[in-house]
């Protein structure tokens, strides 16, 4: 393979992370090998090309299921998509796990459901709020992972991926809370506006709050 081929190739599966400097590196050490010619070598070869022809064939199956994926989620006629770092992939885990939406009266609801929502322990006067390990946990891992996806930045020009976001959870480091704390009031955020997307069937539009309004 060209060093140009394989430079192309490895943008594409990095998303534009790898490129000339990597496709160098890699010839270079396949230079620098030499000789590996070993004993039963065609009978190693044909083990590899069988592994190779096998992972073509399930990266063809997957683009045929996520096809297929997208065609229904076009029917069911939501929108999620339209929100940084939800892919058709993410949206369909969403409303596999959710359900129908209306089975919700509340965005709160949905957020014990995920349990997203703090629990409330104490008696008399005193009170304290805790971490629930209940609700669907299936959910609960994908609206965390996407939480992380709306504060990171672009790998070429380091930009923030949804500045609206990012500037909630530096509202909420500079109160006082920690990192995972912020995550957690990001996630509770994505849940009020993922039921309202799920449940009007609308488009994502970011908001133009200013960074002081974010909350």
């Amino acid at each position: 393979m060209s060093e140009e081929a394989l430079a192309a190739f490895l943008r594409k599966h990095s998303n534009n992370g790898l490129s000339h400097k990597k496709a160098n590196q890699i010839l270079a050490l396949i230079d620098a090998d030499g000789e590996t010619y070993r004993d039963f070598q065609d009978s190693r070869n044909s083990v590899v090309m069988s592994q190779v022809e096998s992972a073509r064939f399930f990266q063809e199956q997957l683009v045929c299921i996520e096809g297929k994926i997208e065609h229904l989620m076009q029917q069911l006629g939501f929108q999620l998509e339209s929100m940084t770092g939800i892919n058709v992939v993410t949206a369909a885990q969403l409303v596999a796990e959710i359900g129908d939406i209306h089975r919700f009266s509340s965005s709160d609801k949905l957020a014990r459901f995920a349990g997203i929502a703090p629990v409330t322990v104490g008696s008399g006067n005193k009170s304290r709020n805790f971490k629930s390990k209940q609700g669907n946990r299936e959910l609960h891992d994908i609206i965390k992972s996407l939480a992380i996806r709306q504060i990171g930045v672009t790998r070429t020009k380091r930009e923030q991926k949804n500045a609206y976001f990012h500037a909630y959870y530096e509202r909420k480091i500079a109160e006082g809370k920690t990192k995972q704390q912020a995550i957690v009031c990001l996630m509770r955020k994505l849940v009020n506006i993922i039921y309202v997307m799920m449940k009007k069937k609308s488009a994502y539009v970011m908001p133009n709050t200013p960074v002081q309004q974010a909350g």
